[in-house]
Order: structure tokens, then sequence, then C-alpha cells
């Protein structure tokens, strides 16, 4: 009787674990997946909103299926200056007192860089100044150095074949990281852009074509190219690659004038003291990065690996004038794709100039479509070239226009989606001569739809300072000096948490300083 009372007891045990675990799935049903996190931000699926095609109603030509869209943190480089003002910042605010960083020992250090300085022409050699720029970077500059490394993968292959023509040091290819972010419409304070930053004049003495239409300091190989041609003039100057990297950046004049002032030194440490503030620190700064990128597995880097490589992509040879947004219409190629592709056209436009020989980069599976239609998508650019001669496409009428403020996050593919044009009209009607907008800018747009906004017009709001870390403007401030007295903070930043639109500054004025 005992044992049959026994195995009853355990039957309903059993029973009642199988109805606990019913219940237990049950739940778990209604938890959310599929959420992750990109720099800090909760990204929930379930909340994603397709992006309409930007079309005017033409049939897409087909070949191929349509190449796989870059990953959305490729579009925010294109559209941010964020990750450029960073760099350049502490690249000219570079520091050397000790950082604490016990997951990296001197001797580790030493031993990695001796066996770096083995296997390249630069000097490697440890000293306290270099290890404090490594340890700075490694402690503060994770983030931003995985979302380069996951860039590199596109641009690196192409840096290292022109290098290799020139018979320049491949590792050179990280010096693009320290002139640029990898951010091919980079521009300084002075007007260097690309992603070598080329001023004009020197962009024109090296054979790059800068025009109204086309800005190839800005093009990945052509600007490559001609920092091989300069980078190999300097070496022939002085016979050193640290020394032609200095001289790269404040030019061989101010080298000459520090190895003077160092008693005729010509080693680039011995020299430091009497160069210019930001080419003190574009050295170490390159030295550091060249370690952190060969030995990022050893520091558990890891970058994501974009879907987009530059293998997977080809050329071809541009016959009559087309734009960006004709090529995406026949093609089926997202807008910001072609951009990304093509940062050297200024205005999105693709010109035919005599004598003058212009190419096009697609993802591979769009060239077919490109080469199989060429006829018909020239065709369909000409009639559209042939509106223009209107003071206003018809399909627009004046007493439909708005004016669009800009707001955080926006760009003009996402503008010219929303209301159903195109980019190269949202440029056109304001006189835009690149991508570039301002939180705050006002555009005038002539929308092909009517956009209902179904929340009412909100006052206009303040900055809420409460809590946060302010700062009050005083005379002879800007937004540059305001940013270099923080650490960390960007000019972009200054204007995202204070809603500026602009650069003017009051005196009085209660800027936010950290978010």
């Amino acid at each position: 009787m005992q044992y049959k009372f026994k195995i009853l007891f355990l039957v309903c045990v059993f029973a009642s674990l199988g109805f606990s675990q019913t219940k237990t799935d049950s739940i778990s049903s209604t938890t959310k997946v599929g959420d992750s996190i990109i720099d800090g931000k909760s990204i929930v699926n379930g909340k994603i909103i397709p992006a309409e095609q930007d079309t005017l109603d033409i049939k897409n030509l087909k070949d191929h299926p349509e190449a796989a869209e870059l990953d959305q943190k490729w579009l925010e480089e294109l559209y941010s200056n964020s990750l450029y003002d960073t760099i350049y910042k502490s690249v000219s605010e570079l520091t050397y007192e000790p950082i604490d960083y016990p997951e990296l020992s001197t001797d580790t250090l030493k031993a990695r860089l001796a066996r770096l300085n083995a296997r390249t022409p630069f000097n490697v050699e440890y000293n306290p100044s270099l290890e404090s720029v490594i340890k700075r970077y490694l402690k503060h500059r994770r983030t931003s150095l995985e979302r380069l490394m996951g860039l590199s993968h596109f641009y690196f292959p192409m840096f290292e074949a022109e290098f290799d023509n020139h018979n320049i040091p491949l590792e050179m290819k990280y010096l693009s990281i320290v002139e640029s972010a990898l951010k091919p419409k980079a521009r300084s304070r002075v007007g260097a852009t690309g992603l070598w930053q080329f001023m004009f004049g020197t962009g024109k003495e090296y054979g790059l074509d800068v025009s109204s239409y086309v800005d190839e300091r800005s093009d990945p190989i052509s600007s490559t190219t001609a920092a091989a041609k300069y980078l190999s003039r300097l070496y022939r100057i002085f016979g050193d690659w640290d020394l032609a990297l200095a001289a790269y950046n404040s030019g061989p004049g101010n080298v000459n004038k520090a190895i003077r002032r160092s008693g005729g030194y010509k080693n680039y440490w011995n020299i430091r003291p009497n160069l210019p503030r930001e080419t003190a620190g574009y050295v170490p700064a390159f030295l550091a990065t060249m370690y952190i990128f060969e030995y990022a597995e050893e520091h558990g880097f890891k970058p994501e690996r974009p879907p987009f490589q530059m293998i997977q992509t080809d050329t071809v040879h541009v016959k009559q004038m087309i734009t960006l947004d004709q090529v995406s219409e026949t093609t089926g190629v997202k807008i910001e794709e072609l951009q990304f592709l093509n940062p050297s056209y200024k205005l999105d436009i693709i010109p035919k100039i005599e004598g003058k020989t212009y190419v096009l980069r697609l993802p591979r599976e769009a060239i077919g479509v490109f080469t199989s239609n060429e006829e018909k998508i020239y065709a369909f650019a000409k009639a559209e070239f042939d509106k223009r001669e209107k003071p206003l496409p018809q399909l627009f009428n004046a007493d439909t226009k708005i004016r669009y403020r800009v707001k955080s996050g926006d760009y003009l593919g996402k503008i010219a989606r929303r209301y159903g044009v195109r980019v190269s009209q949202i440029k056109r009607w304001n006189g835009l001569r690149n991508n570039n907008l301002r939180i705050g800018q006002r555009l005038t747009i002539y929308p092909r739809k009517p956009v209902v906004d179904s929340k009412p017009k909100a006052p206009k709001t303040t900055v809420n300072t409460k809590g946060k870390r302010t700062y009050v403007v005083k005379s002879g401030d800007t937004l540059w000096s305001i940013s270099q007295k923080f650490s960390g903070v960007s000019i972009q930043n200054l204007k995202d948490w204070n809603d500026i639109s602009g650069s003017k500054l009051k005196i009085g004025m209660t800027l936010i300083v950290s978010e």
C-alpha cells in the first residue's frame, strides 16, 4: 500500500512539472526577440519602418537581384562628421601623461613594438610618450576604433593596391585614419578635403580634378594615387618615412626648421619639440593607430565586418551626363549606396566633358543591369534633363511649396523619400552644392505626395539644462574653442545638445556640454 502511494505521489509531481513548463513557455513566447545594441542605443526590430522606394513611377530594369543594402552604421558615417571631429581633436590636443591601463604591461608593449619595428620601415621603437598615446587610445577610443576597423575592410584593399604600385609602405594606409577617419568628404577648418586631406592647390598639382561638378580629392582611388606620389616625393627629400609623415602634415619647410632648431637632429622624436603642435601629435597618433590595428585581436577588438566589400563593386565609363538619382531609378540601387560608392560627385551629377573620362562605381549585380540597358538609361536621363529646362518641373506646383525644418538624424535621401521627390531636386531648389545639412536648416520642397503630420504643432521648446553639465559663453568663445575645453566633445555634439543650427553664439548663453 505504501509502495502504491509513493508511485502515485511521483506521478503527481511529474504532472505538476509538466504544467509548470507549459506555463513558462507561454510567458516566454511574449518576450520580444531580435533586439540589438548599436553604439549604446537599443534597436528593436519591430519598430523599424522600411524606407519607401525612391521612384517616379518608372519600372526598374531587371538583370540580377538588387545588391545588399549597406549597414546602417555606414549611412551614419556618410552623413556625420562626429568621428572626424573626434579624430582631429585627439591629434591636435594629444598629451603624454602616463595612463593607467593594466591590461597592457610595458614589457608586453615593448616586445610587440619590437616585432612591429622589425617588419616596417617606420621607427616604432618604444618610448614613454608612444606608450601613453597607445594606452590612451585603448582606454578611451575603443568604440570609434571598432567602427573604423569595420570601414577599413572597404577602403584598405584599394589603398594597398595603389601604394604597392608606387612602392610606398603598405602600413601607410593607417595614415588615412589619422587624416580623415576614413570619411571621403571630410573637410578641415582650412579647406583640406578628402580621405588624404589635400588642399586645393596641392590636389591640382598632383592631378586631382576639382571643379563645380567633381572633387577627386574625395575619390578613394584618385586621391590615394596622389597621396602616394606626394609621399614618394617627400621620402626622396628626407630619406626617412617618419619625417615624410611629418612633412605631409605640416609641409617640408616646417620640418626643415625643426631640424635646424634641434641642432641638426633628423630623428622625428628628437625634433618633435620644435614642430607645430598638431604635427607633434601626428606621428605618435599614426604609430599608435598602426599598433592597435596590427594587434586588434590581442586587445579583444571585434569590429563588425561590413556586408559590402570593395571586391563586390565594379566601374563603368559614363557616356552621357547622368545623375545618381537617375541611376538609382533605373538600377534599383539605393541613392545612399551610390553616394557612398561615388563620393567625388559634388552635386550627385556625373558630367560628360570632352577630353575627360568619368566612371560610375556600382555593386557588381547592378553592373549587369546598367550595361545591358545603357541606351534606355541614357534616354531616360536625357528626357529628365529636358524637363529641367522649365522653371519648375510640370509635376510640381508652386502653390504646394512647403518649408521643411531639418531635424537630428535627417539626411537628403530620407527627406526625399518622405516627400516622394529626388535628392537632386531638393539640392536644386535650395542651391545646395553638397549633401551636408544642419539641424534647424530650412528647406524648400515641392512634394509629390502630401504628408499629414498627425501631431499638433508644438510651441518652441527651450533646452532643458537640469542635471547636465553646462558652460556660460564668454567674449571671444566659439563652438570650436568651447569643444576643446571638454574632453570628447565635438562641435556637432554642442549643436545637437543645444539645438543650434548655425555657429553664432551670444555672450552669457548657457550651453550643455555633456550628454
